[in-house]
């Protein structure tokens, strides 16, 4: 992807990890460009180019690049496992690296190309405290005072996990945005249900805040493992079933590992109109 030129537009690349599709634009040799307005008309997916987030890579302050996370209803995001999987595989790509270090508003975070070409990024250890995921009130987060029993992380983003019979069964599309308003929520919350397959196996769907139903959610994984063993349902390590592909998550000492595929589908340009349009 070449470096942005005003006058003849901004380049971008599309890239998803999972199912999971990224609008991904490179600002580190400039200033950050992305606004609410934009990244609402590039979500589109009709007049736009559409995407779950957008992710605005930066130049590094003490880390080999900074990103900055957008929903396509034009909220921020403060975390999101798949987009930084997918950026820190560019980068390590572009530089022949198999280790990057990031900085999101999680911190400074590690990315990793595995022998096997998959990428993997260090989440950061689960926020677990009421007032860090956060919520509007002190209740205990592995049994939240709702409606079937749900345990609330953060991994940067607030989680809700509801562990079911069936995770195929569940109107996500219903049920996801009233839980998503919930006032207990005060920045709104992820909503993930989740029903144990096999040994160390969920089956995952996501309803994600500010961006609806989405194929995969690489913070909903590792929150959605991290309830998991905290419930006895799972060991450390969890295998992800989503609708998109399959995740991999490893709650170590020194964080949660996300594991996954990634693809860089295609560069483009969006044309000065349509940035004069939506600045």
């Amino acid at each position: 992807m070449n470096q942005m030129q005003p006058s003849l537009g901004l380049p971008f690349m599309k890239m998803h990890g999972a199912g999971n599709d990224f609008v991904i634009i490179d600002s580190r040799r400039s200033a950050a460009v992305t606004t609410p307005a934009l990244a609402r008309a590039l979500g589109d997916r009709n007049r736009g180019v559409g995407f779950d987030q957008l992710a605005e890579i930066r130049a590094g302050d003490g880390a080999d690049f900074t990103l900055d996370f957008w929903n396509s209803d034009g909220s921020t995001a403060g975390a999101c496992g798949n987009a930084t999987r997918c950026v820190a595989d560019f980068v390590m790509a572009s530089t022949g690296r198999t280790d990057v270090t990031l900085q999101t508003e999680r911190g400074l975070l590690q990315a990793h190309r595995r022998a096997d070409g998959r990428a993997q990024v260090n989440m950061g250890p689960p926020q677990r405290d009421w007032a860090e995921i956060p919520l509007a009130r002190s209740v205990d987060p592995l049994h939240l005072p709702l409606p079937g029993d749900p345990v609330a992380i953060g991994m940067g983003n607030p989680h809700c996990i509801h562990f079911v019979p069936d995770a195929t069964a569940v109107d996500l599309a219903g049920i996801g945005p009233a839980i998503e308003h919930d006032p207990l929520f005060p920045a709104r919350t992820n909503v993930e249900f989740a029903s144990l397959t096999t040994t160390d196996t969920l089956r995952l769907r996501v309803w994600e805040r500010g961006a609806g139903i989405t194929l995969a959610c690489g913070s909903g994984a590792c929150a959605a493992a991290v309830a998991a063993h905290l419930r006895g349902l799972t060991g450390r390590q969890v295998t992800i079933q989503m609708d998109g592909g399959v995740l991999e998550v490893d709650w170590r000492d020194d964080g949660v590992w996300l594991t996954g595929p990634v693809a860089h589908v295609f560069d483009g340009t969006l044309t000065p109109a349509f940035l004069a349009a939506h600045s």
